[in-house]
């Protein structure tokens, strides 16, 4: 299971990798793996902003449909347009090319209730 250092996590299976004031946030290879095939992501274009641990849109795969929940506070600032075409770069690179939002975050305190890639690790049974 790959589970990069870098990066926080939530106990809901999304990550946020932070670069200054900017998440780019995404869904871990665990839940990939769970999810099965994706095919396709649903967020509203208009999204304006997203709000700590409230859901920002769906992401389906081939058996279900799962929220995708906000790790952060943030005003959104790019969608991964790829994934209307690609969606199976979650799939193959979900922490690279399969990245689903990036956010200027509100709250930098907020990252301090997220998990650290040992305390995912743990959570997982890992």
């Amino acid at each position: 299971m790959n589970i990069p250092v870098n990066l926080k996590y939530t106990k809901d299976h999304e990550w946020i990798k932070i670069e200054g004031n900017v998440g780019t946030i995404g869904i871990s290879d665990y839940a990939q793996s769970e999810l099965g095939d994706i095919v396709y992501v649903d967020i509203n274009p208009e999204l304006t902003e997203i709000l700590l641990n409230e859901s920002f849109g769906t992401i389906e795969a081939v058996k279900t449909v799962s929220d995708l929940y906000a790790p952060v506070t943030g005003k959104v600032l790019e969608l991964n347009k790829r994934l209307n075409d690609e969606p199976q770069l979650i799939n193959t690179d979900p922490y690279g090319e399969g990245w689903i939002i990036k956010v200027e975050l509100t709250d930098l305190s907020q990252l301090n209730y997220l998990l650290d890639s040992e305390t995912y690790q743990a959570q997982l049974g890992g």
